[in-house]
């Protein structure tokens, strides 16, 4: 697949989970009209839909239709919009920016935006379990499992108590393996038992094309910290470093960093070999995904 084709299939796919999100807020009488503003904001304002994407690709290439995908790519991203959330607060990042706008704790108010992402949360498994699907219990395991102390939730305490610290790299891969692996693995299977039983040998090659590009991921996300902009970003750049926390380019270096970054695309492009044409569109976006400026 060109770049320009992957280009207008990821616009259309985007466009597609924000017209899903938006109707679950639409036609309701909410009992909180600001929290639910605020949820808004923390949902609706911006956001690549990344998640949802690997939810959408992994789905197709197993053959799964995208009507079956749209509440697993909602609820993926609405507990990736949870966590952002909380990774704001004061308590947490204490960051002022996110996605070009203002974080709700400052657009609103700290105890609002606690509220607006426990609510978040929430309703990603209010959507989930909506799906009428052969395989929801899995789907529901799989996105809990992957949102909560063994995963992104456990991810974040790492983080924190890494801060200050000095982690070797083993250490730091296991923090982003739960803090952002976890849910970009849970993306990708939830699309896989879309379409197909989990013994199809297939979900375990997607599963570990899933592990090797989460890691990919973050350690880019790593470097644009240290080389983009605020603008670019949406958020504030040299935050981490400001905060003291541990990164790939602190621990291996800039040049370091992205030749890691580039070694673990490669392994999840391997992974993708038994999916032969239909896996084209996850390997474009693998691809993208260590490319992007933000």
């Amino acid at each position: 697949m060109k770049t320009d084709s992957l280009a207008v299939l990821l616009a259309a796919d985007r466009a597609r989970v924000d017209a899903f999100l938006a109707r679950v807020f639409d036609q309701r009488r909410p009992a909180a009209p600001r929290l639910e503003d605020a949820m808004r904001h923390g949902l609706l304002v911006g956001g690549k839909r990344l998640r949802p994407l690997l939810v959408y690709l992994a789905g197709r290439a197993l053959g799964a239709h995208d009507e079956a995908l749209d509440a697993p790519a909602a609820a993926v991203e609405l507990i990736h919009a949870y966590s952002l959330v909380h990774d704001d607060l004061p308590a947490m990042d204490d960051d002022d920016l996110r996605r070009g706008q203002p974080t709700v704790h400052r657009a609103y108010d700290e105890a609002t935006a606690i509220l607006a992402g426990d609510a978040l949360q929430t309703l990603a498994f209010e959507v989930l379990a909506r799906a009428a699907h052969p395989r929801l219990p899995a789907l529901i395991l799989t996105l809990a499992t992957a949102a909560g102390r063994d995963g992104m939730v456990g991810g974040q305490a790492l983080d924190l108590a890494a801060v200050g610290g000095h982690p070797d790299v083993e250490a730091l891969a296991t923090m982003h393996a739960h803090k952002t692996g976890a849910l970009i693995r849970a993306a990708v299977r939830m699309g896989a038992l879309t379409a197909v039983e989990e013994s199809d040998p297939r979900v375990a090659a997607l599963e570990h094309y899933a592990e090797a590009l989460g890691l990919a991921f973050q350690i880019h996300d790593d470097v644009l910290d240290v080389t983009g902009d605020t603008q670019t970003l949406g958020k504030a750049s040299g935050a981490d470093a400001a905060r003291d926390k541990p990164t790939y380019p602190a621990l291996l270096g800039l040049e370091g960093a992205r030749r890691r970054a580039s070694e673990l695309t490669e392994e999840a492009l391997a992974a993708l070999g038994s999916l032969g044409e239909a896996g084209g569109p996850l390997a474009q976006l693998a691809r993208y995904m260590i490319e992007r400026d933000h």
